[in-house]
């Protein structure tokens, strides 16, 4: 997998990834430059290649003259995610994602997620979008800093929250106001795919829905958006 863009590629060599290679423009090459400083302090190897090579080995074509090489994504566990939180001292807050396939919708929840301090994302293994380059790129860097649990079957992932103390809630419409429901303590939100939403199975399976009120004529907002919005309401109950 690579990292591409210098935003992507700083966060990844900060974060400890494991690199196998940093390719920089070899323009570049005489500057002062702080990737370069980065990977030389981390004792990781640097290749200085001709912009036309760049190109030629860069999957998103927007390296911006520096990608990092390293091992596929690392994914974790959800005792991962939950043990995060217990060190950060605060009620464990997890994204369950259900289906998302677009690779840009997932890059940018994982940003949203990110920034909002949510503790770990949860994906399914089967179809649904995997981390890929687009995804880190979308991410802006942000994926270098979040866990993310892959998992089999959603429910059996639900249930390990649980038993942990979250409570669960799904993101979708036919639901209690978000803005009246308390989402102070352990939480889980499960956000649906782009066009079917939050399977039903799923949707019975959680403790409640929450329902983010619309007024004009359109009936759903783009599941990175919706996602945002949810974790933006949360994260500001917990801060009042």
């Amino acid at each position: 997998m690579k990292f591409e863009g210098r935003n992507q590629v700083v966060e990844a060599i900060k974060s400890g990834k494991t690199i196998n290679k940093v390719y920089v423009d070899k323009n570049y090459a005489t500057r002062k430059d702080e990737i370069i400083s980065l990977a030389k302090q981390n004792k990781l190897r640097v290749e200085f290649l001709p912009k036309k090579a760049m190109d030629e080995i860069s999957v998103t074509n927007h390296h911006q003259g520096y990608i990092a090489e390293t091992v596929d994504f690392e994914y974790c566990e959800i005792e991962d995610i939950l043990t995060h939180a217990q060190e950060q001292g605060q009620p464990p807050f997890v994204v369950l994602l259900d289906g998302i396939e677009d690779p840009h919708n997932l890059g940018a929840i994982i940003r949203t997620c990110e920034c909002a301090g949510v503790d770990g994302i949860v994906i399914p293994k089967m179809r649904a979008c995997q981390v890929n380059e687009t995804v880190v790129r979308t991410s802006a860097g942000a994926i270098a800093n979040m866990k993310i649990a892959r998992v089999t079957n959603l429910k059996e992932a639900i249930d390990t929250l649980r038993e942990n103390g979250l409570w669960i809630y799904v993101s979708e419409t036919g639901g209690e106001n978000i803005y009246k429901q308390n989402l102070t303590g352990p939480i889980g939100i499960v956000v649906g795919s782009e066009g079917n939403g939050v399977k039903q199975s799923l949707r019975t399976y959680c403790d409640g829905i929450i329902t983010l009120p619309l007024k004009g004529s359109v009936n759903s907002l783009n599941a990175s958006v919706a996602t945002a919005l949810c974790v933006y309401e949360v994260l500001r109950q917990r801060n009042s």
